[in-house]
Parts: C-alpha cells; structure tokens; sequence
C-alpha cells in the first residue's frame, strides 16, 4: 500500500531543510534574529549576545559602525561574515584599503 505524504508534512520537512542552510545568503545584520546569527560560521552565543545588545540601543548604520561598536569583530571577523553573504545596512563589506590606511597616518 502506497503512502502519500500531506501537504502540511511536505511544508514541514522543507522548512526544516532550509533551517539547516547558511543563515546570512543575502541577510542584513539589523534585520536577523540572535538564533540565524549564531548559526553563521564564526558567531557564537557570545558574539550574537553582543551584536544584539549593540543593535538594541541603534542599528548599526555601517561595516565600520559594527566594527566600532562590538568587541570581537574586526575587519578579518567582517570580512568572514561578508562572505557568507551578510550585510549591515545594506551595504555589502568593503575593507579599507592600504591607500586609504596610509592617508590617515601621514594626515597625523
């Protein structure tokens, strides 16, 4: 005797499917929840706790604002989380680049 599977139970199991897959494919950081950011390689309970608390008080309004704000990113941490297709206020991560380091240092 064949079964089919329900419509509902279809739905279910390809809901669970997509739990599993990469969490940031084209996400904002000021628009997921705690439990998609730790699903990101690289952030733990930790990191998310202090993402979360920073984005309470303000979204962040940049890479360099996420930077700024919440200890245990840096740019090698922003470059990582870019990569898994994050953004932060839309924008897409850009470092700074040697030019621009070396402007601000003879600026001194």
């Amino acid at each position: 005797m064949r079964h089919h599977l329900r419509p509902a139970l279809v739905r279910c199991l390809l809901l669970a499917a997509l739990a599993v897959l990469p969490a940031a494919r084209g996400a904002d950081l000021n628009g997921i929840g705690q439990a998609e950011l730790e699903r990101l390689k690289g952030v733990g309970p930790s990191l998310s706790d202090r993402i979360v608390a920073q984005r309470a008080l303000q979204p962040f309004e940049g890479w360099t604002d996420l930077i700024r704000r919440v200890p245990g990113i840096g740019p090698h941490g922003a470059k990582r989380l870019a990569a898994q297709g994050l953004t932060v206020a839309g924008e897409a991560y850009a470092p700074m680049s040697a030019a621009s380091g070396s402007s601000a240092a003879s600026a001194r």
